[in-house]
């Protein structure tokens, strides 16, 4: 990120909004404690909440289910994608707070854990689900997913970048090669996301219920594949992994993504997108989890994109920069609260309204996080805009502070309390809920906004 960051941004105090006498120093000061802000919720309220205490010293891996008031909870199983997203967490802040001796046991707690339990010795691949002990939870026809396998490449190759360990690299070029003889679609490109135990991708049938994605490419996993292939390739520049970035980065920024600048959610294998745009509202809401804009993702992919773009050394490559904008824009103009701030959670571009609908207007923690990250960016990289996006910034960062930071107990709320005053009693911690998204959008806003 640091490398993005030097690639693309130009100083806010740099802009025209900014040169009158006394703005930059003004402008330097409120970025210094907006920054310092960040790193307490990032440092206090958030990984000293977490860790060392989530370490399951007895079976292994990280303990992901804790109360409000941070009391571990009753839901023991264990999956790969939030023991991956704790493994990584602690790789990255070990780099950041290398003093901290328990980061860096963490990680290598968890990079353990997932080679020994969570990979599967009989047919390869990473386990979706394991009980508290280890133990695989088979509830289902699928069994691996090219998503929980995208963080686990993710998880192995950040511990790798922090300890050099080469146990670390031969276990991640392992995973990679296994997703890509099992789950690569080598007709098509992009990756199948549902597989049995053997790693034979799942085809829907006549049978498949019309609101499962079973069977379905989907964004959620292509995105996140991209970001695994560009943590991977940064340690391990094998021309596969870069052919596979470039494929990733390439569908996500010109097929996944509409010409509006929203992520369409599902597609068919031949990357037909699923719609139900043409039908009426009542079968349109039945089928909201396969076909709606999700704001949230749209403004985290557009960071991913630019971040692969950099790592691939595509020099000014204006045409992910155009795309990443048109994504973030989007967001801004159709999803946002312009009352407090926020992001919704979902729209839609129901065939009656040339306008798009907010079809849940609450606004989870995790959209959030990573528009703080990506506005902070754009306001970098674009200099008539700087200060609208950083406007908007600000705005979101205010509205963090007060509806989704607990200040009391630590973490985040899973929603804003503006709308959802009931979360301040709800789970901090689950196994679709951890400290990746927060700890990654704090740390790289800290980052940007000392420069």
């Amino acid at each position: 990120m640091k490398l993005l960051l030097n690639c693309f941004f130009i100083l806010i105090t740099g802009s025209a909004a900014a040169q009158a006498p006394g703005n930059k120093d003004i402008l330097r000061n409120e970025q210094h404690g907006i920054a310092n802000a960040m790193e307490y919720a990032m440092k206090q309220l958030q990984l000293d909440k977490w860790y060392p205490q989530s370490i399951d010293s007895v079976f292994g891996g990280f303990t992901t289910a804790y109360t409000y008031d941070f009391k571990p909870a009753d839901r023991k199983d264990k999956m790969i994608v939030t023991q991956a997203r704790h493994t990584w967490v602690n790789a990255k802040a070990m780099e950041l707070y290398p003093r901290v001796d328990h980061y860096r046991k963490g990680a290598r707690h968890g990079f353990l854990f997932l080679k020994n339990v969570m990979w599967d010795s009989i047919y390869g691949g990473f386990h979706t689900l394991v009980d508290e002990k280890g133990i695989p939870v088979v509830n289902n026809e699928v069994q691996k997913e090219a998503y929980g396998n995208a963080f686990g490449i993710y998880a192995v190759a950040a511990y790798y970048h922090a300890t050099a360990d080469p146990e670390a690299l031969a276990f991640v070029k392992l995973a990679f090669l296994w997703l890509e003889e099992h789950s690569h679609d080598p007709v098509h490109k992009g990756y199948f996301q549902h597989m049995k135990r053997d790693g034979t991708p799942i085809q829907r049938t006549a049978e498949t219920p019309s609101t499962s994605d079973l069977g379905y490419k989907d964004q959620n996993s292509s995105i996140h594949l991209l970001e695994a292939f560009t943590e991977l390739y940064q340690v391990w520049p094998d021309p596969l992994v870069r052919e596979r970035l470039n494929e990733m980065l390439v569908l996500v920024r010109d097929i996944i993504t509409s010409p509006k600048g929203n992520l369409v959610l599902f597609f068919q294998p031949d990357w037909t997108p699923v719609s139900f745009a043409d039908r009426d509202r009542e079968t349109v809401l039945k089928h909201r989890q396969l076909d709606h804009v999700s704001f949230g993702h749209d403004v985290e992919t557009a960071y991913l994109m630019l971040e692969a773009s950099h790592v691939l050394g595509n020099k000014n490559d204006t045409v992910t920069l155009a795309v990443g904008k048109r994504m973030v824009d989007h967001a801004l103009k159709n999803g946002w609260d312009n009352k407090v701030g926020g992001f919704y959670d979902e729209g839609y571009y129901f065939k009656s309204n040339k306008q798009i609908t907010i079809i849940k207007d609450t606004k989870n923690w995790w959209a959030q996080a990573e528009g703080l990250n990506s506005l902070l960016l754009m306001s970098g990289i674009f200099p008539n805009d700087t200060m609208r996006y950083y406007h908007h910034f600000k705005q979101l960062w205010d509205y963090t502070s007060l509806y989704l930071i607990d200040q009391e107990f630590g973490d985040w709320f899973e929603g804003g309390l503006d709308k959802q005053p009931g979360v301040k009693k709800s789970l901090k911690g689950h196994i679709w809920k951890a400290t990746y998204h927060t700890f990654r959008s704090l740390n790289n806003c800290i980052q940007t906004l000392r420069k």
